[in-house]
């Protein structure tokens, strides 16, 4: 069973490859962007509050990100393993997934880092705003993500690199060739 995070600056590949990931595994993919997304869309009071912080490139605060992802991972769907897209991003959500985990019993067996260029993401990014007209993509905002990305996120991989349970893989290049150096690295941690 496998139980897993994917993280990686935006515009690395995260979602393209934790679909891939959960098919080649038979997992459920947990992506916090695609609920908080859905939420926006829908004009839940949830999307409400997370859509002024989605929209200024900021996290959405812990306190709501974590209480949806609790709710989630307690889901029949996820019993056989899952993969977690963009959580936990902060070190306060790293002890709040070990606690909703160590509740349930278990424990995270691998953490998929995805690697990029900074200027590569940026030019990845503004494409995919041309293509899908998504608000929260445009350069000012990119570079304000990367940023975030390196205050807050690059601890989190510090800890788990810790447990031994950290693999970086090289996420440019052909989508099969990422994929198949991301099952090459999960074997072998």
């Amino acid at each position: 069973m496998t139980r897993m995070l994917i993280i990686g600056p935006p515009g690395s590949g995260k979602g393209t490859q934790a679909e891939r990931i959960c098919l080649e595994l038979g997992i459920v993919a947990i992506s916090t962007g695609d609920i908080f997304r859905a939420n926006v869309k829908g004009e839940t009071p949830l999307g409400v509050e997370a859509k002024k912080f989605i929209d200024n490139g900021d996290f959405v605060p812990d306190s709501v990100t974590n209480r949806m992802v609790r709710d989630r991972l307690a889901q029949d769907d996820v019993a056989e393993g899952f993969l977690l897209d963009g959580y936990p991003r902060t070190t306060a959500q790293v002890d709040e997934l070990d606690n909703i985990l160590a509740t349930a019993g278990v424990q995270l067996n691998v953490v998929v880092q995805l690697t990029a260029d900074d200027e590569e993401l940026v030019k990845r990014l503004l494409g995919r705003a041309r293509d899908t007209g998504r608000s929260d993509d445009n350069e000012s905002v990119i570079r304000h993500r990367l940023d975030l990305y390196r205050e807050q996120t690059e601890v989190v991989v510090a800890r788990y690199a810790e447990r031994g349970i950290l693999a970086k893989v090289d996420g440019l290049g052909d989508m099969d060739d990422v994929t198949a150096r991301i099952m090459d690295a999960i074997k072998n941690v």
